[in-house]
C-alpha cells in the first residue's frame, strides 16, 4: 500500500470519528421522567421535554434533571424542645424539581440546599414545641416543616410535597419517666373503672330491689282485692241464701196456715234456748206480754199440773 492511500485511510477514517463525535454531541436522549437544560457557552437556552433533542454540536451542553419526587431521608441530629429537653429527630423530605431553570442556577445544589435547609427547619419547629407537644402532634410538626421550607424552596424551584417525621427519639432518663408515668395512669384508670363498676353494681342492685319491691307490692294490691272481691261475693251469696231461707219458711208457714197455740209453742221453744245459753241473760220487754197470754193459753190446752187432762169450761 502507497503513502498516498495510508493517507487517504487515516483521513477517512479521521473524518467518520469527527462525524460520530458530531453526531454524539448533537444527539441526545431524554429518559421519561427527566427534563434536559441547554446551556449555550454556559448560558441558559431552553429546556426540552423527553425524548430525541438535537443540539448544537460544542457550543450547547445539555444537563439533565430529574423532575420526578425524591425522598430523601436526612441524618438523625439532636434538636432541643422548648422545655429544654434533648431529643433524636429524624425526618425524611418528599421533595420535586418543578422548574428545572432556578434549579440550575439559583443555587449552586439544590439537593443539598434542600437536605440543609431541612436541618434548620427542624431545629426552628421543635425549638417551638414542648416534648408532650412534639411526641403527640407529628400531623402539627409536619405541617409546620413543609410550610416553611417551602416558602424558601419555591425560590429555587423546588416544590416540599410532603414531611414526614420518621423517629422522636427522648434521653433514657425521660423513657424511663414516661413509663413510670403511663403505669401511673393506667393504673389510675383501672380504680377509676373499677369504683365505677362497684357503683354501677349497687345501682343496679338498688334498682332491682325496688322493682322487686314495686312488683310485691302490686301483687299483695291484687290479692287483696281479689280477696276483696271473694269476700263481697261471698256475703252477697250468703244474704241471698239467707233471704231465699227466710223466703223458704214464711212461705212454708203461710202454706201451713199455723193457729196462735203453733206460733206460742214456738215463741216458747225460742225462748228456752235463748234461756239455755250459758253466762247469757234473757231481757223480757213491755211488750211480751202478749207472749204471756199465749203460754196461759198453752198451759189451758195441756192441762193444769196433777190435773191429768183439760180443765173443763165453765
Amino acid at each position: 500500500m502507497s503513502t498516498a492511500e495510508t493517507t487517504l485511510l487515516v483521513l477517512g477514517a479521521g473524518a467518520v470519528l469527527v462525524v460520530l463525535i458530531v453526531l454524539a454531541k448533537t444527539v441526545k436522549v431524554i429518559q421519561q421522567g427527566n427534563v434536559g437544560v441547554v446551556k449555550r457557552l454556559g448560558q441558559f437556552k431552553t429546556v426540552h421535554d423527553p425524548g430525541l433533542v438535537f443540539i448544537a454540536p460544542f457550543i450547547d451542553k445539555l444537563q439533565v434533571v430529574d423532575v420526578r419526587e425524591v425522598p430523601r431521608t436526612g441524618d438523625r441530629q439532636d434538636v432541643i424542645t422548648r422545655d429544654n429537653v434533648s431529643v433524636a429527630v429524624n425526618a425524611t423530605i418528599f421533595s420535586q424539581v418543578v422548574d428545572p431553570k432556578p434549579a440550575l442556577f439559583s443555587v449552586s445544589n439544590y439537593l443539598v440546599a434542600t437536605d440543609q435547609i431541612a436541618r434548620t427547619t427542624l431545629r426552628s419547629v421543635f425549638g417551638s414545641l414542648t416534648l408532650d407537644e412534639a411526641l403527640s402532634q407529628r400531623d402539627r410538626i409536619n405541617a409546620q416543616l413543609q410550610q416553611q421550607m417551602e416558602t424558601v424552596t419555591d425560590k429555587w424551584g423546588v416544590r416540599i410535597n410532603r414531611v414526614e417525621i420518621v423517629d422522636i427519639t427522648p434521653p433514657a432518663q425521660i423513657l424511663a419517666a414516661m413509663a413510670l408515668q403511663k403505669t401511673a395512669d393506667q393504673e389510675k384508670r383501672a380504680s377509676i373503672l373499677q369504683s365505677e363498676g362497684a357503683q354501677q353494681s349497687q345501682v343496679n342492685v338498688a334498682d332491682g330491689q325496688r322493682q322487686a319491691a314495686i312488683k310485691q307490692a302490686e301483687g299483695q294490691k291484687a290479692a287483696a282485692i281479689l280477696r276483696a272481691e271473694g269476700n263481697r261475693q261471698a256475703a252477697i251469696l250468703e244474704a241471698d241464701g239467707r233471704s231465699q231461707a227466710i223466703t223458704t219458711v214464711y212461705n212454708a208457714i203461710r202454706a201451713a196456715n199455723p193457729d196462735q197455740t203453733l206460733v206460742a209453742i214456738l215463741q216458747l221453744d225460742t225462748l228456752a234456748k235463748f234461756a239455755d245459753s250459758q253466762g247469757s241473760t234473757v231481757v223480757v220487754p213491755y211488750e211480751a206480754a202478749g207472749l204471756m197470754g199465749a203460754a196461759s193459753a198453752l198451759r189451758n190446752v195441756l192441762g193444769a199440773p196433777g190435773g191429768g187432762g183439760p180443765t173443763p169450761a165453765r
